[in-house]
């Protein structure tokens, strides 16, 4: 990703002016997708500021919840997800596990997921109610696949989301503003993490 389309998101993605909001610490959840070796490349460029968000989160006392993609049982459980990609993540393996750099520490909720969307078959709805949380803060790769579906996803649910727009990542720039463009009309709250940082250390309004 460029600079420039971190810095300038306004003027880039002209449909993040349609809405803006603050996230609200007391009821903020962030959710980190994916962030497995097997998508090491990808996830390279967003490392540095992603750990300082999550770090940011951990002193706020801000839950920070990961997703790991991957497979029991490829042939039985990827379904069409699978079919399209043909190269699962299988349960166990080097690929399948965290990066360490951005690892969760002990006690911090790992959901485990086999489709785009976190949400599907996993109890990561009921972790944010129990939670009570109500924003929720999506960062991790890829933008226009896991992420953006997960995003929608809450959004459904009645979350207010929050994307990060340097916090997340994917295969080209085109695919990431694509998918920046669609969720700021329609689900979600465009964000540097810069900006969430701030806004968590202010205690959110």
């Amino acid at each position: 990703m460029k600079s420039d389309l971190v810095s300038n998101v306004l003027e880039t993605v002209p449909e993040a002016a349609l809405r803006q909001a603050s996230v609200k610490k007391e009821q903020s959840a962030l959710l980190v997708i994916d962030m497995q070796k097997y998508f090491s490349e990808i996830a390279e460029p967003i490392l540095p500021t992603l750990i300082r968000t999550v770090d940011a989160c951990r002193r706020a006392n801000v839950p920070v919840i990961f997703t790991q993609h991957g497979y029991e049982d490829p042939e039985k459980d990827s379904g069409m997800l699978g079919q399209w990609w043909g190269d699962p993540i299988v349960v166990g393996t080097d690929r399948w596990r965290m990066i360490p750099d951005i690892a969760p520490w002990e006690g911090e909720n790992v959901i485990r997921k086999k489709r785009y969307s976190a949400f599907y078959e996993t109890d990561l709805e009921m972790v944010f109610r129990n939670l009570g949380v109500k924003d929720v803060i999506v960062s991790g790769v890829m933008t226009n696949l896991c992420c953006e579906t997960t995003a929608r996803d809450a959004f459904v649910r009645d979350f207010r989301v929050f994307f990060l727009v340097d916090g997340a990542a994917t295969v080209s720039e085109e695919y990431h503003l694509a998918s920046l463009r669609n969720l700021a009309y329609g689900f979600a709250y465009l964000k540097r993490c810069e900006e969430v940082i701030d806004e968590l250390e202010a205690g959110g309004v």
